[in-house]
């Protein structure tokens, strides 16, 4: 009965509780796991943007004690992971909560990994490789794209290797989510832009996933919608709060789409080269996604289709290629419109890089979903579009 089981959907998300503001609410929350003690994991530019000092005093409103730790780089790190841990263990902590990007949420996943099993972050490479449930783990994402906040994944940076590695297990969805478009006010256009890209991306390759099915669908359908028809006017309106809403309401459908129906040739290529460069994850999505998605349109026309009519474009009478050819056009013209104009070559990328980044892309976990086959010789083609 094989073909039975491949028709098999779960679906996993955190307890999410959405809306500016929430982030204030964390302490009753964290109440809830009987924290003696909670590990705020950030990174100093959300410090110096005072959204820590907003959960540290809700925490000290309650009289829940609690300590700081902010030594996370922008791709975070083996050894900051497991300094994260020593502290989480020595200051006699039972509860995180981490304030941030994707970084800072990442880094508190692999500290709760670490103080759990006591072992090294990076014995936990792969899919299920778990054994003992994490601590409490409450998220408060600060930008609308890397959705660490509603996910399976966990990507760390291997300095020594020149790498990142991923951990996907639902042991790593976190137990609360708070997400609170407030806490994205203080971005700079730049990155969310960036990130904006990133959560489309997420919507894109979840559509087209093979593991794509009628729980992820709708999510990466909506996320499309409102990351598409708004992305531009938030950057164009920064104090716009309904604006951030819709973005930060697509950036976590686009998440519970692909945390479960998991992303494709964009993501494996993506964390190869945020590994070999440190360049931000969602720089390196952007580069690469027209360039992936005119590789892939061919092994998924019809949901590629669906993808352009999502985003406005006419389809009537039309061909695939020349379907095709619009859908790329309009991410390139989305991207110029929120003033991305970058390229591999400009951060330094050449061609001599292409074997290497190939081979680390090809053993993501994400190229196992990808829609259309992938060789190394595949891969090294669309880095080389991308340059």
């Amino acid at each position: 009965m094989p073909h039975e089981l491949s028709q098999l959907r779960k679906f996993v998300s955190p307890e999410i509780i959405f809306g500016a503001g929430c982030r204030h609410n964390v302490a009753n929350y964290v109440k809830t796991f009987g924290a003696r003690k909670v590990l705020v994991v950030s990174d100093p530019g959300v410090v110096a943007a005072g959204w820590v000092a907003d959960i540290e005093a809700s925490l000290a409103a309650q009289d829940i004690a609690f300590c700081r730790y902010t030594d996370v780089s922008p791709n975070p790190r083996v050894e900051e992971v497991m300094r994260g841990a020593d502290v989480y263990r020595s200051e006699g902590c039972n509860v995180i909560v981490a304030v941030g990007g994707g970084s800072p949420m990442d880094c508190a996943k692999g500290i709760g990994i670490v103080a759990a099993h006591g072992r090294n972050i990076l014995e936990f490479e792969g899919v299920d490789t778990l054994r003992v449930p994490s601590p409490p783990l409450i998220l408060i994402p600060t930008t609308a794209g890397t959705s660490a906040d509603v996910s399976q994944f966990v990507i760390i940076s291997n300095q020594d290797e020149r790498m990142k590695f991923s951990i996907v297990s639902k042991a790593v969805v976190p137990d609360v989510s708070l997400i609170d478009p407030e806490t994205t006010l203080t971005m700079d256009p730049f990155l969310s832009a960036c990130t904006g890209i990133d959560a489309l991306v997420h919507a894109i390759e979840a559509f087209v996933s093979t593991g794509n099915g009628p729980l992820t669908d709708p999510h990466a359908l909506e996320a499309m919608r409102l990351i598409n028809g708004n992305l531009v006017q938030m950057i164009a309106n920064p104090a716009d709060i309904a604006l951030r809403e819709k973005i930060m309401l697509g950036s976590m459908q686009a998440g519970l789409a692909f945390s479960n129906a998991i992303l494709g040739a964009v993501h494996a290529m993506s964390h190869s080269l945020g590994g070999y460069l440190d360049l931000p994850h969602g720089l390196c999505n952007a580069v690469l996604v027209e360039h992936v998605v005119a590789f892939n349109y061919s092994a998924a026309p019809e949901r590629f289709k669906v993808i352009a009519e999502t985003f406005g474009i006419d389809c009537r009478g039309m061909t695939h290629a020349q379907i095709r050819q619009r859908l790329v056009e309009h991410l390139i013209a989305l991207k110029n419109a929120v003033g991305f104009h970058e390229s591999l070559g400009l951060h330094g990328v050449g061609s001599s890089d292409i074997p290497f980044l190939s081979r680390h892309a090809m053993q993501d976990p994400c190229i196992l979903t990808n829609p259309r086959e992938s060789s190394l010789r595949d891969v090294e083609v669309v880095y080389g579009e991308a340059l």
